[in-house]
């Protein structure tokens, strides 16, 4: 049976919700808007400031995302509930600048907890280490649950008949779901490359607050001015936040550089005797090294220059005639093979444009010093598949746990690797692992046999690190051994003290039932699982060794 309203008691319906608000709907929109870019920003801050120590793996990404949608449902549900109950203006701008002010507040809060939560993953202490990550996630719940109420509260106030209310309610969504594709693109593109993410979470709550502050001064212009206190307090919380880096240098060190991209957190450390490290994100690893006179310095990188003398002899060292690296860095490995080889042609692939730049400012990593390396920035298979000719070694490095890109892993990727290579060219990879668990080596060693006729592997010494070798040709480990008896006396000589080591940490190949393939590589939950068990096993000494 259908319901049915006399006119009369229409009008007094929607007079009484013409007076449930004292803003225009214009000020309404733009409350829209602005909230609904914030919370994205909040968000993608959230995973920024959670990726600098626990990184940006899909088990991190689940949990930001999960969570959010929890406070926003959360939000929406009292959101509706209050807004009825409290049909006003000046409630729902008071939610805004509370909600601003807790925006605020979340990185200067988590910034002590965020450098206790490096130094517990640092040290392996598996319950400080997920305690300080729930503490974190807890953090947002206040302020994006008070975030989630905006969208129907605004309705309830920017409906004035009934008749239009679906109207309205489409035109805020639209409006904020805009906001939030705003909220998307400029932390990552713009803000967090440029000021950071501390000031990223500042400059976007201050924004909501600037609308929220203003429409409230023109409701009530005698309590308005008491919500600048919120202000004042986080300008005094902010100050020493914002005076130190993120990371204090390692004892004996110096900082260079530290800054962030839209990909990583960046620093770079010297030490007294002069040699500098590129520190990412949490600082587990050094991901490059410099020294005004040294080249080598014992590490994982020198292995790279094994890779072409698994071949049969004699394999001499004229032969490498080009390198083409994924995972540049700031230009280690191409700066030892340009000492053991000379000027070959080397073609260098990162992803992240500003640390090329650092590579360039503090690493001798520009045109001056190396001539002959070519740095392109962008994804690593998408350039591979754009380059020209062939190479003699093809290397990557950029797997380091949890930062492992699943599509350069796959056996379709490895075929497009094998196609690049000159007949007796060879590719190296590097591979963490740990001395117990060598699931993510077999499983590499394993996909790479589904495409390479050879494999080998070098466990570098004092390290927690396999450099994989796949040769276009079959090939025998023994080869290694056997070149190194071709010495040439025109051949630097630290080479072969370079191919002594890596014949003595040949490893044997271990079995695996997983194939990585562009339509299914588990690569992530396999190296969850590895550092789970990591951390929880309380193996502080491999933690601080995982990767270089």
């Amino acid at each position: 049976m259908t319901a049915f309203r006399s006119p009369q008691v229409s009008r007094v319906l929607d007079q009484d919700l013409a007076n449930t608000s004292q803003l225009s709907k214009r000020s309404l929109y733009l409350i829209a808007f602005v909230s609904g870019m914030t919370t994205l920003a909040i968000e993608l801050s959230a995973s920024r400031l959670l990726g600098n120590v626990f990184g940006n793996s899909n088990l991190v990404w689940a949990n930001v995302i999960g969570l959010m949608l929890l406070y926003l449902t959360v939000g929406y549900f009292l959101g509706g509930r209050l807004a009825d109950r409290f049909p006003r203006a000046d409630v729902l701008l008071q939610a805004i600048l509370w909600a601003a002010f807790l925006c605020a507040l979340i990185p200067l809060v988590a910034r002590p907890i965020i450098t206790r939560a490096a130094q517990a993953v640092f040290g392996a202490e598996a319950a400080l280490a997920l305690g300080s990550f729930i503490v974190i996630l807890l953090l947002f719940a206040l302020p994006v649950t008070l975030l989630g109420a905006v969208s129907p509260f605004v309705i309830r106030l920017a409906v004035t008949d009934v008749a239009q209310s679906g109207k309205v309610a489409g035109q805020v969504y639209a409006i904020s779901t805009l906001g939030s594709l705003f909220g998307t693109f400029l932390p990552v593109l713009v803000t967090i490359p440029e000021i950071g993410t501390t000031r990223t979470f500042l400059l976007f709550s201050g924004l909501l607050f600037a609308v929220g502050f203003s429409a409230y001064l023109s409701l009530d212009r005698r309590r308005a001015p008491l919500y600048l206190a919120m202000l004042v307090m986080i300008a005094l919380l902010a100050r020493p936040t914002l005076a130190g880096p993120l990371r204090k240098p390692a004892a004996g060190s110096r900082l260079l550089y530290d800054g962030e991209s839209a990909y990583n957190y960046i620093q770079v450390q010297e030490d007294a005797a002069g040699y500098r490290s590129l520190y990412l994100n949490e600082g587990q690893g050094v991901h490059s090294q410099w020294h005004e006179r040294e080249v080598f310095y014992g590490g994982t990188w020198e292995f790279f220059l094994a890779a072409p003398y698994f071949n049969a002899p004699p394999f001499r060292a004229d032969q490498v005639d080009s390198l083409l690296l994924i995972g540049l860095a700031a230009g280690t490995i191409p700066r030892q093979h340009s000492a053991i080889y000379g000027d070959i042609p080397i073609l260098g692939i990162e992803l992240d444009p500003e640390i090329v730049a650092v590579g360039a400012d503090f690493f001798d990593m520009n045109s001056a010093s190396m001539p002959n390396l070519r740095a392109q920035v962008g994804d690593g298979r998408f350039l591979l598949n754009r380059s020209q000719g062939t190479f003699s070694v093809i290397g990557i490095d950029a797997y380091r746990p949890p930062y492992i890109p699943w599509h350069l892993t796959t056996a379709e990727f490895f075929s497009e690797v094998k196609a690049r290579l000159v007949a007796d060219g060879a590719l190296a990879i590097n591979v963490g692992r740990t001395d117990t668990d060598r699931r993510l080596v077999d499983a590499l060693s394993n996909t790479l046999l589904q495409v390479f006729p050879s494999v080998h592997a070098i466990d570098v010494p004092q390290s927690f690190n396999t450099i994989l070798v796949a040769t276009r040709q079959p090939t025998q480990a023994d080869n290694l051994r056997a070149n190194i008896g071709h010495r040439a006396e025109s051949v630097d000589p630290r080479l072969y003290r370079i191919l002594e080591e890596a014949a003595e940490a040949l490893a044997p190949l271990g079995k695996s039932d997983i194939i990585f393939t562009d339509d299914r590589a588990p690569v992530e939950r396999l190296v969850d699982s590895i550092v789970l068990d990591f951390l929880l096993a309380g193996r502080a000494d491999e933690f601080r060794r995982e990767n270089d």
